[in-house]
């Protein structure tokens, strides 16, 4: 399980490539709303921000890890989590292309947020402007379910994890793994964004989750034990 965590928490961190392009005009946005003064003193804003988005990240995960549990009811379990993880390896491949920026089929996994986000959108202005470090955590507790084929593909992925429990720390971890980037897009984000921009950055962070999905499938299908 814990290389699964570091797994999902490094997915997150290279997952920035994406963020610097989906959140960070979000956090732009954020940012010049909150009010003035010191970097330092903006940062208990963020913290709240992105506690909340990770806060749905990790109730979005448990929900999936459950969902994966019960698939696997109506299967021999040791053979269901082969399979989910066989999909999951498959996404990972999928969101590295994407993240390359060679083939965006998960602009279609999106789409699919896009009815529930329209829902949710509005309620996250009732928090703007943010004046306060809860007004903070509870827009970041709305922001956590855009629509994003990177969070989609670490949920499919979550569904795989074995169980309510592992599908939440999965996608905690995952979600902290963006924390670093969305921290830095709000303290420094158009010199971060023109670096993450940078093709052979973005092709680089495809790679490494594309590699992450090859050694997913390898582990399901006995092609390689990477236990140690």
């Amino acid at each position: 399980m814990i290389e699964t965590l570091a797994g999902a928490f490094l997915v997150g961190l290279l997952g920035g490539v994406h963020c610097a392009g989906m959140c960070g005009g979000i956090v732009g946005a954020l940012t010049l709303g909150l009010p003035q003064g010191k970097g330092t003193d903006q940062m208990p804003f963020h913290l709240g921000y992105n506690g909340g988005r990770i806060l749905s990240y990790t109730v979005a995960g448990g929900i999936m890890g459950g969902l994966g549990l019960l698939l696997a009811e109506f299967s021999a379990l040791d053979r269901a989590q082969h399979i989910l993880l066989i999909i999951a390896g498959i996404f990972m491949i999928l969101l590295g292309l994407y993240l390359a920026g060679w083939w965006r089929i998960l602009v279609r996994l999106e789409e699919i947020g896009g009815p529930v986000w329209k829902r949710l959108e509005p309620l996250g202005r009732r928090f703007m402007p943010v004046r306060t470090v809860l007004q903070a955590f509870s827009l970041g507790l709305i922001w956590g379910w855009l629509p994003c084929g990177l969070v989609y593909s670490a949920l499919i992925w979550a569904v795989s994890a074995g169980g309510i429990l592992h599908g939440a720390l999965l996608m905690l971890a995952f979600g902290l793994g963006t924390l670093p980037n969305l921290l830095l897009m709000g303290a420094a984000a158009g010199a971060l964004q023109k670096f993450i921009r940078r093709p052979w950055v973005k092709s680089v962070a495809g790679l490494l989750v594309m590699l992450f999905g090859l050694l997913a499938i390898a582990r399901a299908t006995g092609l390689a034990d990477l236990t140690p």
